[in-house]
């Protein structure tokens, strides 16, 4: 890897294009690196978690507003949509749209925390969707989409590695954008030129603030992504098209890093492939057990042991207060550190709750265990004696777990922390968790079965048996699929699921 400075020039100090971070993630994309095996692998873990999470919110509001819009986008060859047959095709953007807020929905995909939090899984939606679309015009193939998506994941993660957009309320998809147009660039074999005026429009269209994330979050926490992807098609097709973007976009005196955020006195390192170097960022991401925020994962573990251990202590009469120490990231955006009294409301809504460490450590403890659905629902939210635990809760910072949530070294690397339960005998209940169960260093880490039964388990109740084995077995063998075969990398629902529910109406 290579570690790039990055800080704001003034007008009138000439920055060349090839100095550039939005040409050195061209040149990235550019690369014609193979993708070793391991990362193939990790590869098609993600698609089927993807399709795992999809299948989960397909019949949830938002997911059947978005597949509503697409659906007034028909186009040959086109792009699939998970629900609807391999045959009903739309534009690729907006394919893109439909299937990202479906895997979006739930927070239930993959993740990667650093100085920035992101889920790179938001590059496999708008990534495939071109690929459906333009496979049998421009002979891509399976193979020609795992580089895209590798390429996707490298350059989000290395983003995410080096500049924080959190710091500065700026929403984590501003490093989406850029990602995506990067992957594209990769997957359709653009030249550099053409990658670096794409990711600049991307960045520059999908940089927003992170009120979506604040107080009562609402259904556009899954549409951001989803947003950011289709945003990136649209500047591809035009950057194709020979149009420029805003340069430089990151280091210019009224560009991003300038205003929304360090400010011209920071200056980022931003680790690189060098030339020839493999892409291999996607293993250093991680995937959810459960369906909530990733810094929730290990406590959602933790709990249940708690509740298994501890009884007596369900019912939360005995427990005088609940005290969490946690990264600062953890205290600050999941935690009470956070100041939103949302995050106590039994009345909030789910993306507020999946927000609220608070919340999901309380039911997880009384319940041993965790449900994407059942967990969030009003009448478990509205319980009294969660209610009244629930309040007991708080979380603090400590310097170590924060130190170590930042850490580089994989074995220091942490996203937990230790918990104090104060009970009325004056005696103290602590017990630590370092990762989540399901973490490469965790408990159980999931492996290829964990992610095919995910998928199995919560596709089952909208997608027939035949048809869950069909898509199985089309992306496991994604390395082999043919430019045609790419329409197999979907799903189909029952009739009667999908009818279950009514498109709302809009402009179209």
């Amino acid at each position: 890897m290579i570690n790039h400075d990055v800080r704001v020039h003034r007008s009138d100090e000439f920055l060349a294009r090839e100095d550039q971070l939005a040409w050195r993630l061209a040149e990235v994309a550019a690369d014609p690196v193979d993708v070793e095996n391991d990362v193939i692998d990790m590869i098609i873990n993600r698609m089927i978690d993807n399709a795992a999470v999809a299948a989960a919110s397909l019949l949830r509001a938002p997911v059947v507003a978005a597949r509503a819009q697409a659906r007034r986008h028909p186009m040959a060859p086109g792009s699939t949509v998970f629900g609807l047959s391999m045959g009903q095709r739309v534009s690729p953007e907006w394919a893109a749209w439909a299937n990202a807020v479906a895997v979006r929905e739930l927070d239930y995909h993959d993740t990667f925390l650093a100085a920035e939090y992101s889920h790179p899984g938001d590059n496999i939606a708008p990534l495939l969707a071109v690929a459906q679309h333009v496979g049998e015009s421009r002979g891509l193939n399976g193979r020609d989409l795992i580089r895209g998506i590798a390429t996707g994941y490298e350059i989000q993660i290395d983003l995410a590695r080096a500049i924080s957009l959190h710091e500065h309320k700026i929403d984590h998809v501003a490093h989406l954008g850029p990602s995506v147009a990067a992957g594209l660039g990769t997957l359709l074999g653009l030249d550099v030129e053409t990658i670096f005026q794409a990711i600049g429009q991307a960045l520059h269209t999908t940089t927003a603030t992170r009120q979506s994330r604040k107080g009562e979050i609402s259904t556009w926490k899954a549409y951001a992504p989803a947003f950011a992807g289709k945003v990136a098609i649209e500047a591809v097709d035009r950057a194709m098209r020979a149009q420029t973007s805003p340069t430089p976009i990151y280091e210019g005196e009224d560009g991003v890093i300038a205003w929304m955020l360090g400010g011209p006195d920071v200056t980022y390192q931003v680790p690189l492939p060098a030339p020839g170097e493999a892409k291999r960022a996607i293993l250093d991401s991680f995937t959810k057990e459960h369906s909530a925020e990733y810094q929730a994962q290990a406590w959602i573990d933790l709990a249940r042991r708690l509740h298994a251990k501890f009884p007596e202590l369900l019912d939360g009469s005995r427990v005088r207060s609940v005290v969490i120490h946690s990264s600062y990231h953890t205290h600050y955006v999941i935690g009470s550190g956070a100041n939103d009294p949302q995050k106590y409301d039994p009345s909030a809504s789910r993306e507020t709750l999946d927000h609220s460490l608070p919340y999901i450590f309380t039911v997880a403890f009384q319940d041993g265990r965790w449900d994407h659905a059942a967990s969030y629902a009003p009448e478990r939210a509205h319980r009294a004696d969660t209610v009244a635990l629930w309040r007991k809760v708080s979380t603090v910072e400590d310097p170590e777990w924060s130190r170590r949530y930042l850490a580089s070294d994989p074995r220091e690397k942490a996203f937990g922390g230790w918990v104090e339960l104060f009970l009325d005998d004056d005696t103290t209940v602590v017990e630590e968790i370092a990762v989540p169960d399901a973490h490469p260093m965790g408990a159980r880490p999931f492996a290829r079965r964990d992610y095919v039964a995910k998928f199995q388990r919560l596709a089952a109740e909208v997608v027939k048996e035949d048809e869950i084995d069909r898509f199985l077995d089309a992306v496991q063998n994604l390395r082999t699929l043919t430019a045609t075969e790419l329409s197999h990398l979907t799903f189909r629902a029952r009739r009667r699921a999908l009818e279950s529910v009514v498109e709302p109406a809009g402009l179209i």
